[in-house]
């Protein structure tokens, strides 16, 4: 066998050996943290016939809102499914664990913060509008109503500093939110009007200590939104 026929022949090998491996660490992999709320949802009795309950999906600003207010959770039997650091794709894959499957009366979606801050990929707004809408149409076919929310101000992320242009991503996709819950008679929550700072399109540093995530101030202008949207269409 010539030099190279064995090279050609090392290569294939390498490239056959390859698979099986990673193919076991896409395997130990949970891209959508399916595994958060895995006990909890398990543990979460079957809902009843006239219950009316709530779950609220999101990313650390619904995570922290539970670890921040649990009163106004638990007082209210809301059910917080948010996860630190989550986009609207991640959203979208664990939408059937930790929503439909825990028969809930309505479903409020707040998700953009990450997919402007590209944590997952590049941001597309297309996409990002894409993935609500897909989780919309999941919770319709289940007989879920749901409440869009807009994504509260940012004008930067700490953890993205390089992205200089945040302000104007959220202010186009929360149009874009507005416009198509309008279309479709959803009610709509405007977070972003209530928090921001119109000057520079940042959160208002009286409910924010970084600039991105509320602080127990910041939800308390945001409950009594939220929770007159959800006895509305409830």
């Amino acid at each position: 066998m010539n030099k190279r026929r064995l090279g050609q022949w090392l290569l294939l090998a390498i490239v056959c050996l390859s698979f099986p491996i990673g193919e076991s660490y896409a395997q130990k992999k949970d891209f959508a943290n399916l595994g958060r709320y895995s006990k909890e949802n398990a543990a979460l009795p079957q809902a009843a016939k006239k219950e009316k309950r709530v779950v609220f999906m999101g990313n650390s600003i619904t995570e922290g809102w539970v670890r921040t207010h649990p009163d106004f959770f638990k007082s209210n039997g809301y059910i917080g499914r948010g996860i630190s650091g989550q986009t609207s794709y991640q959203f979208l894959v664990r939408f059937r664990e930790d929503v439909i499957n825990l028969s809930p009366a309505l479903v409020v979606i707040n998700a953009g913060t990450n997919d402007v801050a590209e944590n997952t990929q590049a941001y597309n707004e297309d996409y990002t509008f894409g993935n609500i809408v897909s989780m919309v149409e999941l919770a319709k076919a289940n007989k879920i109503k749901v409440i869009l929310t807009s994504v509260l101000p940012a004008a930067q992320f700490k953890w993205r500093m390089e992205i200089k242009d945040a302000p104007q991503k959220i202010k186009s996709l929360n149009d874009r939110i507005e416009a198509y819950a309008k279309a479709n008679k959803i009610p709509y929550v405007n977070y972003y009007q209530a928090l921001v700072v119109p000057e520079n399109q940042a959160l208002n540093p009286q409910y924010t200590k970084d600039g991105v995530h509320p602080t127990g101030e910041g939800y308390d202008v945001m409950e009594p939104m939220i929770k007159k949207a959800i006895e509305k269409a409830l």
